[in-house]
């Protein structure tokens, strides 16, 4: 506990048991020893034994003051890390050398690692000293763990490593979530509320204003989306970096060639829309990259491969053939379509061109502006014909039925193209929004077989039960129901868990919407195997136990007539259409 005294030339206990050891008179070798290593103020002398009268022990008295001088001196020290003298650094180092014996004793170690704190270059022996002790490593502040970390980089993964493994499931469980809503889904927070999270703030503060470290933690973040192919690191490398712009940290974003096109993107993303004055100086900071500097296409792919970059900018390409089409305009003649195009395939080719090293733009396959643009154009005027058509007045409708085939080579690029399979997804999703179930019932089966199984992703079918909510009423029809369940999220739930859990949700809220003969069939289709994870088993339990409940209160027709005055719709005898099958039967 008092462990580097004597190095200061202060005595311990080990002296004083030494001296009473030794002495002939103890009581007097005991006050010798208080006046020589006591507070050295005489006026103090003639106070002690006042003090003594008043039954305040001389402990007490030495702690209180200790513990005064221990604030007085930590303030000191901040006043003179924070003022102007020239030699405030010198004063500082000067007090290290003093303090530091004393690191190990816990009422002198919260000044030792004040003055540390205050430190831009703590000695390299000090530090080391620091590093190879647990305890001292553990409450010393993040402004000397950066000093250690910037030196020791596998020491600095492993603190940085929690978290992101903690960044990483809370994104997945956000996609996994029970609340199906398409207000509320994994899209819906902002990019300065996302910029809140815990593990953006810590590893922000963990960098500071520290180039080394930032280039570290994106080192990680490259690394480790190579090694997963996990886009939503992706994610935290633009929401790092724009975490550090909004602290105005200048040190870092001056230097990070990735900082002004993130920052327009951010506020594309802000609006989820990338208007014609954004789309102008994205493309500029595209086209401005210079020769003998396209490594940075590797950092610009990955900010465009983040999903809510990719969501950004296919809501942006669905919304701009829309105006094509009012325009009576072709898709190969708006600049603005063609850059969203541009920056969704560079997105997409994030990580061959990370894995690969080689800098270079992937060409977009002429095909798809030519061929596959116009055939969603002609989608979206049957859709849109359609629609139209059925808010006219009978008389006025024509008797053409809605179209069940889609353009020549659809799926075929849907298949082969990950630009155009992207589109495809986002159609889909943007025609359940329409509540077209018409649309949806043709496009679904094309999504069966899609590029690089794109259409099993966690985040398209996360949104594609969320946006699914909004048809609840219409999983009543058997043709419908049938349509969603057998013609589509049923294709690959056995091999996919995945697909198995968002199956397992979207029945969880809509069973009751369901009809009933569908429910069961839907309920030992879905039965876990052994193979089966924990969540699919937690999720179907929920469902089992939520369908018993549902069948011990349905409604009796035997129950006493009700005292409202109100008109009350009688249930039918026999307690659904279930029912009446097996009686007409």
């Amino acid at each position: 506990m008092f462990a580097g005294l004597p190095e200061l030339g202060i005595s311990n206990g080990e002296d004083l048991k030494e001296t009473l050891t030794n002495c002939t008179e103890p009581l007097k070798a005991i006050d010798q020893f208080q006046t020589e290593n006591g507070i050295l103020l005489p006026t103090l002398q003639s106070a002690l034994p006042f003090l003594d009268l008043h039954g305040t022990p001389r402990l007490e008295f030495h702690q209180s003051v200790f513990d005064e001088l221990c604030d007085k001196l930590m303030e000191r020290v901040a006043t003179i890390a924070e003022g102007k003298d020239e030699d405030r650094y010198g004063k500082l180092k000067e007090l290290l050398e003093k303090s530091f014996p004393l690191v190990k004793m816990p009422s002198i170690q919260p000044v030792v690692m004040q003055v540390l704190k205050h430190l831009p270059k703590v000695p390299e022996k000090k530090l080391k000293l620091v590093m190879a002790d647990k305890e001292l490593y553990k409450v010393c502040a993040v402004e000397v763990k950066r000093q250690i970390w910037q030196e020791n980089q596998a020491l600095f993964g492993d603190e940085v490593s929690p978290l992101l493994k903690h960044y990483i499931v809370a994104k997945e469980a956000a996609l996994f979530s029970s609340d199906l809503s398409i207000l509320h889904n994994f899209f819906s927070p902002s990019p300065k509320a996302r910029r809140q999270g815990e593990v953006v703030l810590k590893l922000t503060q963990m960098i500071g204003k520290n180039v080394k470290l930032y280039d570290m933690v994106l080192q990680f973040l490259r690394t480790l989306f190579l090694r997963t192919r996990n886009v939503h690191y992706c994610t935290l490398r633009a929401e790092l970096l724009m975490s550090l712009h909004d602290l105005d940290i200048s040190e870092i974003c001056s230097v990070d060639s990735c900082h002004k096109f993130t920052w327009c993107l951010d506020a594309c993303i802000r609006e989820k829309f990338v208007d014609a004055k954004r789309a102008r100086e994205l493309q500029g900071f595209l086209d401005g990259v210079k020769k003998g500097q396209e490594e940075v296409l590797g950092d610009l792919s990955m900010i465009l491969c983040d999903p809510f970059s990719s969501n950004t900018l296919v809501l942006s390409t669905v919304r701009n053939l829309q105006e094509l089409l009012s325009q009576d305009a072709l898709p190969r003649d708006s600049p603005d379509l063609m850059l969203l195009l541009r920056m969704l395939s560079l997105g997409q080719g994030a990580w061959d061109m990370i894995d690969s090293q080689v800098f270079k733009e992937p060409r977009l396959e002429l095909e798809v502006v030519t061929r596959f643009l116009p055939a969603m154009l002609s989608v979206l005027v049957d859709d849109y014909t359609f629609t139209v058509e059925q808010k006219l007045p009978s008389e006025e409708k024509t008797s053409l039925s809605y179209p069940t085939a889609l353009p020549d080579n659809f799926n075929k690029y849907l298949q082969e193209n990950r630009v155009a399979c992207e589109m495809g997804l986002y159609y889909a999703l943007h025609i359940a929004k329409q509540r077209n179930k018409n649309a949806l019932q043709r496009l679904l089966p094309a999504l069966v077989e899609t590029y690089n199984d794109m259409a099993s992703g966690d985040i398209f079918l996360h949104l594609l039960t969320a946006h699914l909510t909004l048809l609840s009423d219409e999983f009543g029809n058997e043709e419908f129901c049938s349509a969603v369940f057998d013609g589509f999220l049923l294709n690959s739930f056995s091999s996919k868990d995945n697909v198995h859990r968002h199956n397992l949700r979207l029945l969880l809220h809509l069973h009751q919407k369901v009809l009933p003969s569908c429910v069961e069939t839907l309920v030992k289709t879905l039965e876990p195997s052994k193979q089966s994870s924990d969540q699919v088993k937690e999720l179907y339990t929920k469902l089992t136990e939520k369908l018993e409940v549902q069948k011990k209160s349905p409604p009796q027709p035997d129950e006493a007539p009700s005292l409202d005055l109100h008109p009350v719709k009688v249930p039918e005898r026999g307690g659904g259409r279930e029912q009446q099958k097996k009686e007409t039967n």
